[in-house]
């Protein structure tokens, strides 16, 4: 198979695809992520719509610019009692993130998107329940002082493949959906087109 477009400069999403030996090339969309979620929200739009609308839009993007190849979009939500948790885009919004999940329950949702030529050909969304551990501020503070800018600003506040795996009482789902790519239902549709 040829090599696919990852329409996401994440460098998780990336190392999952190339350690299951799919060749892939970095094209970002830099989707402006917000004005669109805000719309979605405000529309009523559930959070696993909302990662579905902006995997499509990002892989859709990217396609158009890529002729006959096939485009990969993703795109990951928090879902806390209904409220969708964006990433922080300062440490103090990080740190108030990491406040509001101490100790709770949250939905993490992985939506991801395949595209030809601007047009969507196939769409898939997985889910995983994560319970986080109860901690003081002060360890919260510390937890953070150890992640570097770029990494908190792409990856959220945790990284599960990291230190954020230490911030977890329990992680029901598959890994690769809480790095934002499940990865075994995009080899299962990239096998159906060889």
């Amino acid at each position: 198979m040829d090599k696919i477009i990852l329409a996401s400069k994440s460098e998780i999403r990336k190392k999952i695809l190339e350690e299951n030996n799919i060749k892939c090339e970095v094209v970002p969309s830099n989707l402006d992520e917000e004005p669109i979620k805000s719309h979605l929200i405000k529309d009523g739009a559930s959070p696993e719509l909302i990662s579905k609308n902006l995997a499509e839009l990002k892989a859709n993007k990217v396609s158009l610019s890529q002729e006959d190849k096939l485009v990969l979009g993703a795109d990951s939500v928090i879902n806390l009692n209904k409220c969708i948790i964006s990433k922080p885009k300062s440490r103090e919004e990080a740190l108030n993130i990491l406040e509001r999940l101490n100790g709770k329950k949250h939905e993490l949702i992985s939506s991801v998107c395949i595209s030809r030529n601007g047009s969507m050909m196939w769409n898939y969304s997985d889910k995983a329940i994560l319970e986080m551990k109860n901690f003081d501020i002060e360890y919260l503070k510390n937890y953070l002082s150890k992640i570097t800018d770029k990494t908190l600003y792409s990856y959220n506040v945790y990284q599960i493949e990291g230190p954020g795996k230490e911030l977890f009482k329990s992680i029901n789902g598959d890994l690769t959906t809480v790095m934002g790519l499940p990865i075994i239902k995009i080899k299962d549709y990239l096998e159906k087109l060889q």
